[in-house]
């Protein structure tokens, strides 16, 4: 369907000071979804937690898709 997207986000979560996990940074990433799993696998090394997730939309008629994980690894937190 013409306008129809692929989007991919990667994201990193640290520790609060009560031990919770909270958002460190999120990237929109362009490129094939196992090279964004390789860059959450990385950024795990440094984060408490890494995620990476896929959305598929047609917004000329308004429809997001959910998001769905193609990996997660440690602590993750609110995404949405």
């Amino acid at each position: 369907m013409p306008g129809a997207f692929t989007s991919i986000s990667i994201f990193a979560f640290d520790l609060d000071d009560r031990g919770q996990p909270v958002r460190a940074w999120e990237t929109a990433f362009y490129g094939v979804e196992a090279e964004a799993v390789e860059e959450a696998k990385e950024a795990a090394r440094s984060h408490a937690g890494a995620l990476v997730v896929k959305r598929e939309g047609h917004p000329a008629v308004g429809e997001v898709g959910d998001p769905v994980v193609l990996f997660q690894t440690g602590k993750i937190g609110d995404f949405d």
